[in-house]
């Protein structure tokens, strides 16, 4: 079994920081891809940033610049560094890790619980 948990979200006013970290543990062989995705009331799940095995990263538009993702190979772990939040970052932060679990073949989709983000004044 994988487990995925996330820690380190918050309140915080606009313009502030926080570091969200992500780590996997249990049965998992090899990680592919770790990354954030996004969840605010009444909208979809979206894309924050992702990185894969090697360095390659990906962000959404609305977080280039603010935002970095970085990941530790050894530990299974990503983070997700925030600057100059704004209050449409709040939203419920979740972890997916795309790797090959014990007993697996392919490659598959791991998510932690979630955890909020909030940015207000």
């Amino acid at each position: 079994q994988v487990q995925v948990v996330e820690s380190g979200g918050g309140s915080v006013q606009p313009g502030g920081s926080l570091r969200l970290s992500c780590a996997a543990s249990g049965s998992i062989l090899s990680i592919y891809l770790m990354g954030w995705y996004r969840q605010a009331p009444g909208k979809q799940r979206e894309l924050v940033a992702t990185i894969k095995s090697g360095v390659s990263t990906s962000y959404a538009d609305s977080v280039k610049g603010r935002f970095t993702i970085s990941r530790d190979n050894a530990k299974n772990t990503v983070s997700l560094q925030m600057n100059r939040l704004k209050p449409e970052d709040t939203a419920v932060y979740y972890c997916r890790v795309n790797g090959l679990g014990l007993g697996t073949y392919a490659n598959s989709d791991y998510w932690g619980p979630g955890t909020q983000v909030t940015v207000s004044s």
